[in-house]
């Protein structure tokens, strides 16, 4: 791993050491505010070894976090007293900045009292929620991409989901629902042999460049030996995604089977487009399961 950024902190003996943060518990539908006195040590070592020590304050986002919450977070950690207006109000910028920055994670670890009776948060985190980002161009611009790879990167600035896995068909299909679909029967019939090679979204209302895009990155892996397309046309029209397709093999050049399902608007019309570009190795297929087989038919071909 390259290292990019080096942090350097002063050395501190602390007193008293805390863990503070702010998540979102999806079974209860609301932030969670947490606090331990385990600071300095990961809060899922925390919640795996000792879930005992874990004090948690559910918050109602149109009251916000309320100050006998805060106190109650202090208090079951043992803070001494002397330091809990300090702490509350930690607690409440802590809040202020999860809420304002769209996080879906928002830390300080560790919470210390230092030597000379000062609480001071010595180290902290926040997780932005992605598609949150176009409304905070200021954290957009210092969002660290090191660890994305270059499709990812990609398909994040043309705004495609996108996400790899270890199979032979790349799949590109438009809505998460239809996409999980896709990827089960491309398993299912693959029968543990052949499977989907990543998760691709290109999503509702996608013009020819994004489907572009997207077939550019799925052909980018080498270990791609068939592509499933597979479209149902609402928002997104099945002829704009026929002239993406034939767009991007121009620039390729693919030499696996591309298999393409168009279903909904316009999508006649994709069809004859395809048709009417006479490339030999784009299959059509009419039904889901149809795709998928023809699908894991041609890559076992490959």
């Amino acid at each position: 791993m390259t290292i990019s950024q080096v942090l350097v902190e002063p050395a501190y003996s602390p007193l008293f050491g805390a863990y503070l943060g702010i998540s979102i518990d999806r079974a209860a539908g609301k932030p969670v505010i947490m606090a331990s006195a385990g600071g300095n040590t990961p809060i899922e070592t925390i919640i795996r070894e000792n879930p005992d020590t874990i004090v948690r304050e559910y918050v109602d986002l149109l009251r916000g976090l309320l100050d006998y919450q805060a106190r109650n977070l202090a208090i079951g950690i043992n803070l001494p007293r002397e330091h809990w207006r300090s702490f509350c109000t930690v607690a409440h910028n802590l809040f202020k900045c999860y809420v304002k920055s769209d996080a879906v994670l928002a830390e300080i670890n560790p919470l210390i009292i230092t030597q000379d009776n000062q609480l001071l948060a010595l180290e902290g985190q926040m997780v932005i929620d992605e598609n949150a980002l176009f409304r905070h161009k200021d954290l957009s611009a210092i969002r660290h991409v090191n660890p994305e790879t270059v499709s990812e990167s990609l398909a994040r600035e043309a705004g495609i989901s996108y996400v790899k896995l270890d199979g032979q068909i790349g799949c590109m299909v438009n809505g998460a629902g239809l996409a999980m679909t896709t990827m089960d029967l491309t398993t299912q019939y693959g029968n543990g042999e052949i499977g989907p090679a990543n998760f691709l979204d290109i999503g509702g209302g996608a013009k020819a460049e994004q489907v572009a895009t997207g077939l550019r990155i799925i052909l980018s892996d080498a270990h791609i030996k068939a592509v499933l397309i597979n479209i149902f046309g609402g928002i997104t029209r099945c002829d704009e995604v026929a002239h993406g397709i034939l767009q991007a093999y121009r620039e390729v050049k693919p030499t696996v089977p591309i298999v393409i399902r168009l279903q909904g608007t316009q999508a006649e019309e994709g069809l004859q487009v395809i048709e009417s570009a006479g490339i030999p190795n784009l299959i059509s297929a009419i039904t889901l399961t149809d795709a998928a087989q023809k699908a894991i038919a041609a890559a076992r071909g490959a």
